[in-house]
């Protein structure tokens, strides 16, 4: 038997060995397209070098591209399981020319493939061509030698294929296998057709026209060749099986789907074991893209696909989780095709438990009040809307899941009245919003959420992509279009572009288009939460609502984002680890250039603190190690060890970010939306600024990383070298040279500290002392002394004491325009005099107040110097106050 690998394999095998790139395969999630949720053919990947946006040194390509249509109006998943061939996920076998070879090569290459080289008989293959396509029914005659009754003209629009209402378009050319008289059906165009018996394998659109506005048609000046065929359709063919659930592949899956839950897979248990297999693909290969389960937009879409085959475990009777347990026989298959899927094992498998045990709480509700509310239904019967709705509402019970387990029992569901009650429950909300006190003009941004959705954001795997354009808002109003000048909110569909959240700045960049657009992106913010706004200048050109633009963030400054935001994960790890597990944020930013982190802690960081700190932080970053996200319940996250970041704002899911090496968990687990490096090494370097205080009990650290923090320690490493220039020594030598140049300072202080002392008591070159007197019967010496050290008044007042044997000193040290006071008196004389009074008469006349000591000894001091010789006097009045008879 022929593999499904082997098919694959020897399909690029041709097409490589007839001069074409074998490209590998694009992730589900389209940049290129904004109408897209998923890739759904094989030359989505390639529209923009069919329409002439993108040149390819090699004008043709061969590809085996993964495809998911599980959303939109490419959407099997309701038929998935109960037919023979319908998918969520499939493979695209496809060979393209880019302008080079057109029908004669493209034929040539089909039939030489599927007859020659994979030997399907001719008599089993029949074809179709468009019914004015003259030129492949007689390409079709001479190459393959068909007769001209299994060439089939088709004049409808299965059989003419167009990019949009605009653009490349072309006639098709189908070929069909017959897989015999014992099965149902007749040829394509026949009464018979929607049988079974003649299957579709491949798809040839032969793309020569330009269609216009106004319905004409232009011939192309290259025409381009795009063709389509299902990897599990050939697999069937040449595998010798009608259907494609037997092929080699879906075997495998099915089996072990059978063996994990102990079960039959044929027979009432066929159709729960073929939705398991099929869905477990699709889930795997969207999660190995980036995509991970959500409440909207393509998380959402996951999600369905994941819950519709978890409750097909259900019905199988799987006790335990089943989902994650088939991921190693899919790797198994598909993982030497798709390396992605061995790469992202670990993740789909957390992935699909952790939310097959969260919704199995959900799905043994929901049922219980779904049997409940359908107890009296009749087959044929319809469930009520609002009792959906409620289902949904109330219990979290999804719609197309009571949708999907009435099916089996032959009842409906009413789809109007469930979008009726849904419809109402908005309204209430937004009255409700209105009146909860928000600025009016905010309404604007729920008049936008409402009528597009949320902007789905696409920045955590990419920093360009294509997108529509669902709103502009200038002036708080929203506007049709918007021209060179003019500064505008954009709001689109999808985005790359992170909105302001978490402490981290929004991002910046350009959104531009073909028309010749540029509008800069200054700044990125998330109204509601859930919309993307972009503050941008329109510096060229036109936009309008309902443009399709590309945005390209600014990737050196997200970058300088990402590292810096990283490390305060890695920061808040450290501090916990030296500090004690009393530390937490308390706020932080995330700027490009630095970052900032709040945190609580009732003292300042010693020096030996910080060098702990960040000496830490940098044996990560140097470790680099990969961060890895997982998506958890903020219980289960928290339970987990992860730490719940100040502010944030959590919903039923949160990314888990964990950093750095691992014993029985990552050096750091935190819950974060925000964007980060991939591996802790892109940080570069980490390094301490400043710590400082908030507020009571709150710290504040300021820091930077890779080229800011290079930067900075460039810049300290100039001042050291221009201080070394200063003191005549060389850098290495500067703390030696400066050190004993503070030394030799305090010599030379201490020097003319004693020389001001001795020039105060009379000494140095012979001068005399200050003159004592006798004031009021009592010996009494004064001296102002500009320049003395305050602190050197009291050693001089003693000496004076001394000299005196008994009387009464003051002095006055006067620098810098203020002036310090201080009075003595001999021991034999407090019973008279309090040094403190005298203080306060001086002080008081130098502009001060109060003063102090004991009555021996006091000092004070006062604002103007200049009072000096007042406040000499001032003592000496209260002196001879003092001795004056009463």
């Amino acid at each position: 038997m022929t593999s499904t690998n082997d098919i694959r394999r020897s399909f690029l095998e041709y097409f490589g060995g007839n001069g074409h790139d074998i490209v590998p395969s694009a992730p589900l999630v389209p940049h290129n397209d904004p109408t897209l949720m998923f890739v759904n053919a094989g030359m989505v990947p390639f529209k923009n070098v069919f329409t002439g946006l993108e040149t390819r040194a090699n004008a043709r390509a061969t590809s085996s591209q993964k495809c998911v249509r599980a959303g939109g109006k490419h959407n099997d998943l309701d038929n998935v399981g109960y037919t023979a061939r319908h998918h969520t996920f499939f493979e695209m076998l496809g060979n393209f020319s880019f302008g080079d070879y057109f029908k004669e090569e493209a034929i040539h290459h089909a039939w030489t493939l599927v007859n020659k080289t994979w030997g399907l008989a001719a008599d089993r293959l029949t074809v179709t061509v468009y019914h004015t396509d003259d030129e492949a029914f007689g390409l079709w005659k001479k190459i393959a030698g068909l007769p001209d009754e299994r060439i089939i003209r088709i004049a409808t629009s299965d059989n003419f294929w167009s990019m949009g209402d605009t653009g490349p378009c072309g006639p098709c050319s189908e070929i069909f296998y017959d897989h015999g008289d014992h099965i149902f059906g007749g040829p394509p165009g026949s009464p018979d057709e929607d049988g079974d018996r003649f299957i579709e394998i491949w798809n040839l659109v032969f793309m020569q026209y330009e269609q216009h506005a106004d319905g004409s048609r232009t011939n192309l000046p290259r025409p381009s060749i795009d063709t389509g065929m299902g990897i599990e359709r050939i697999a069937a063919v040449m595998q010798g099986v009608h259907d494609n659930y037997d092929i080699d592949l879906f075997k495998a899956l099915i089996a072990a789907s059978g063996q994990a839950t102990g079960t039959a897979t044929t027979g009432d248990n066929q159709a729960s074991h073929r939705v398991i297999a099929d869905h477990l693909r699709a889930t795997s290969f969207l999660i190995a893209d980036g995509v991970l389960p959500a409440n909207e937009g393509r998380g959402y879409v996951l999600r369905r696909i994941m819950r519709r085959a978890m409750r097909h475990a259900h019905i199988l009777g799987a006790a335990d989780p089943l989902m994650h347990r088939l991921v190693p026989t899919l790797v198994a298959e598909m993982g030497q095709a798709f390396p992605e899927l061995v790469r992202a094992q670990p993740l789909i498998e957390e992935t699909l438990e952790r939310e097959e045990t969260r919704f199995r709480q959900t799905l043994d509700k929901g049922l219980r009040l779904l049997d409940e509310a359908t107890a009296d239904l009749a087959e044929g019967a319809v469930l009520s809307g609002e009792t959906a709705f409620k289902l949904y509402d109330t219990y979290g019970f999804p719609y197309d899941l009571t949708e999907d387990a009435l099916r089996s029992r032959g009842l409906g569901v009413d789809r109007e009245g469930f979008d009726t009650a849904m419809a109402a429950q908005k309204a209430a909300a937004r009255a409700a919003w209105k009146g909860s006190g928000e600025a009016a003009s905010a309404e604007i941004w729920y008049d936008i959420a409402e009528r597009a959705g949320g902007t789905e954001f696409t920045g955590y795997t990419a920093t360009e992509g294509e997108a529509e354009v669902v709103a502009l808002v200038r002036d708080g109003t929203e506007i049709d279009s918007a021209s060179a000048g003019d500064t505008v909110t954009i709001l689109v569909n999808q985005t790359p572009f992170y909105g302001e959240s978490g402490g981290q700045m929004g991002d910046a960049g350009v959104i531009s288009s073909l028309g010749g657009l540029k509008a800069v992106v200054d700044d990125t913010s998330k109204p509601l939460g859930r919309l993307h706004a972009h503050q941008a200048r329109v510096e060229a050109g036109t936009i309008k609502v309902g443009d399709t633009v590309h945005l390209a963030v600014d990737v050196d400054r997200r970058d300088a984002l990402r590292a810096n935001h990283s490390a305060t994960h890695l920061l808040h790890a450290a501090l916990r680890n030296h500090l004690g597990g009393h530390v937490t944020q308390k706020g932080s930013l995330v700027a490009p250039d630095r970052l900032r982190f709040d945190f609580s802690h009732p003292k300042a960081l010693t020096d030996a603190e910080m060098a702990a700190i960040e000496a830490e932080v940098n044996a990560e970053i140097r470790a680099n190690e990969a961060v890895t996200t997982r998506l958890m319940s903020p219980d289960d996250a928290v339970q987990a060890g992860a730490l719940a970041l100040f502010g944030e704002k959590y919903g039923e899911e949160v990314r888990v970010l964990s950093m750095g090496r691992a014993t029985d968990k990552h050096y750091s687990v935190e819950l974060c939306g925000g964007t980060h490096v991939r591996a802790l090494g892109d940080i570069g370097i980490f390094r301490i600024v400043s710590e400082s205080a908030v507020s009571s009990g709150v710290r504040r650290i300021e820091a930077l990383t890779g080229e800011g923090a290079r930067q900075w320690l460039v810049a300290r490493d100039e001042r050291v070298k221009a201080i070394a220039a200063l003191v005549k020594t060389s850098p290495d030598e500067v703390e030696t040279r400066i050190a004993a140049l503070v030394e030799e300072r305090r010599a030379l202080e201490r020097e003319l500290a004693e020389a001001r002392k001795a020039l105060a008591l009379g000494g140095g070159g012979g001068k005399a002392g200050p003159a004592v007197e006798t004031v009021g019967g009592v010996s009494f010496q004064a001296q102002v002394i500009d320049g003395l050290d305050p602190k050197e008044l009291r050693g001089l007042l003693d000496q004076a004491k001394s000299a005196l044997g008994s009387g009464v000193a003051v002095m006055v040290a006067t620098n810098d325009g203020r002036a310090a006071f201080a009075a003595a008196v001999t021991d034999d004389l407090t019973g008279r005099f309090s040094a403190v009074d005298l203080v306060r008469a001086g002080v008081e006349a130098l502009g001060g107040k109060g003063g102090g000591g004991r009555p021996d000894m006091a000092q004070g001091g006062g604002p103007d110097a200049s009072k000096a010789d007042d406040a000499v006097a001032a003592v000496r009045a209260l002196i001879e106050n003092a001795a004056a008879p009463a």
